[in-house]
């Protein structure tokens, strides 16, 4: 697997250190010593012990999950190979599979939440319009099986309402370890700073969750409930641009005790998805259309104004100069610093600097945001940390140009592709997000804490090979 961010893989250099050298996840072996036994490797490659009757038994591969890697500060990059046990395709299908071949009264409603990124990086493949492939991923994954699919209006909407509550919080008590409020959507970005800088950054991180695991929760919690159905009996699953949102699904803080599942149960990347198209021989140009099913209670569709990155900057930049300084913000504009990676953008008030807010992607990029936040110089109020070069437009999971050549343009056409919708300030008046979010904030059976926010673990292994100064 070479899809997870650059982050993980610690740019493009070959740092990967498998999990033979480097897991610290013990293996438990359930056997009982007897003389005479031994192990062969078998013309297959397997591994079989034999006993003393030479009667032989394949030994079972260790296995770890990803909720495994997660939990372990042993490396940052074995993530790559490590057996993604129920975040695949194949998954996925079998879930269908099974879900179709029980009598209809004990069957579970097999929902799917498709992000937009997924659906630009699809449109430039089979040269569709965002509207058709919008249509044409509905309709094609309605004839696997699916019941239900959504876009994530609804928890992009919440995500970037939130954030903008969280700013503004945070800038009000102006307390030393509160700003800059670092973005958290990235789970890429997330995983690196949990395992390489802890308690150093952690606190500036965005407790907000991301639009798939709020959409997780809003599908398990405010679904179920709508539809008055046991939220057990739905299974659900994402369509996004990025690998690392497999390892965001199978964090532990996303599993719920009580319904004993996973509020993303299965996520699939665009790239993942044109495989599956191609081994079926399936043309998605050419598949039946369906459009998107609106979960109870909303009327429209919400697209994010802001960029692929989802808009965060822009959308709390408007909103804190609003509340903090009853201040409207126009069109934002952005110096390039370094590289076109890294941005700033400023709000001045009658000569006054009022906001400083800065967008960073890619690794070095974030090395560079960390160093500052380390030495205590970071000068601005708000960073949108991305793993990726370009975001989320280019995450790990896209489908990528045919041609390596072709890249740059390639990107420039899904990023067109992308901003052809009509996008949405999260601060404008949508008719159906006041009463979400209030319905999610002050229903005391929701919990608002656990549907919207999440927290963070220091996991930094300072005794590693990852470590060694050669």
């Amino acid at each position: 697997m070479d899809g997870f961010s650059g982050t993980l893989r610690l740019t493009d250099l070959n740092d990967f250190m498998a999990p033979a050298q480097e897991c610290i996840k013990p293996v438990t072996i359930n056997r009982i010593p007897e003389k005479g036994r031994s192990i062969k490797i078998t013309a297959s490659g397997d591994y079989s012990e034999v006993d003393a009757k030479g009667q032989e038994k394949k030994l079972e591969k260790a296995a770890i999950t990803l909720s495994d890697c997660l939990a372990c500060s042993g490396c940052v990059t074995s993530a790559e190979t490590v057996l993604i046990q129920q975040q695949s395709v194949d998954e996925l299908l079998r879930v269908i599979r099974e879900n179709l071949e029980v009598p209809a009264d004990q069957r579970r409603i097999i929902v799917a939440s498709v992000s937009l990124q997924s659906v630009a990086s699809l449109a430039r493949r089979y040269r569709l319009t965002m509207r058709q492939c919008q249509q044409k991923v509905s309709g094609y994954l309605r004839s696997l099986g699916v019941d239900r699919i959504y876009d994530l209006s609804a928890a992009s909407a919440l995500a970037l309402t939130e954030s903008q509550r969280e700013f503004v919080d945070r800038a009000r008590r102006n307390d030393p370890g509160s700003l800059p409020m670092l973005a958290s959507a990235c789970p890429g970005w997330i995983c690196y700073a949990e395992k390489t800088h802890g308690s150093w950054v952690l606190p500036y991180i965005n407790t907000t969750k991301s639009p798939q695991q709020i959409q997780g929760a809003l599908i398990k919690k405010y679904l179920s409930r709508a539809d008055h159905q046991n939220p057990g009996k739905y299974y659900h699953a994402t369509l996004m641009m990025c690998y690392d949102k497999k390892l965001e699904a199978s964090r532990e803080d996303f599993y719920d005790d009580v319904l004993r599942s996973r509020e993303v149960d299965c996520v699939v990347t665009s790239l993942e998805m044109e495989q599956m198209l191609e081994k079926k021989g399936v043309l998605l140009d050419q598949v039946c259309s369906s459009d998107f099913d609106l979960l109870p209670g909303l009327s429209t569709e919400f697209y994010n104004s802001g960029g692929g990155a989802g808009g965060y900057l822009e959308n709390i930049l408007r909103h804190a100069a609003r509340e903090l300084f009853q201040y409207e913000v126009g069109p934002v504009e952005y110096k390039t610093i370094r590289n076109q990676d890294f941005r700033e953008t400023t709000v001045t008030i009658n000569g006054e600097l009022k906001l400083y807010f800065a967008a960073a992607y890619g690794f070095r990029n974030i090395q560079n945001i960390v160093q500052k936040l380390k030495r205590s110089k970071c000068p601005y109020g708000f960073v949108e940390i991305m793993a990726c070069p370009s975001a989320c437009l280019n995450g790990g999971g896209q489908i990528r140009a045919p041609d390596a050549a072709e890249a740059k343009v390639w990107l420039q056409d899904v990023q067109e592709l992308f901003d052809s919708l009509e996008k949405t300030d999260a601060g404008s008046n949508i008719p159906w997000l006041d009463g979400l979010y209030r319905t999610l904030r002050d229903d005391p059976s929701t919990e608002p804490s656990k549907l919207l926010h999440t927290q963070y673990h220091s996991l930094e292994n300072k005794g590693t090979a990852l470590n060694i100064k050669w």
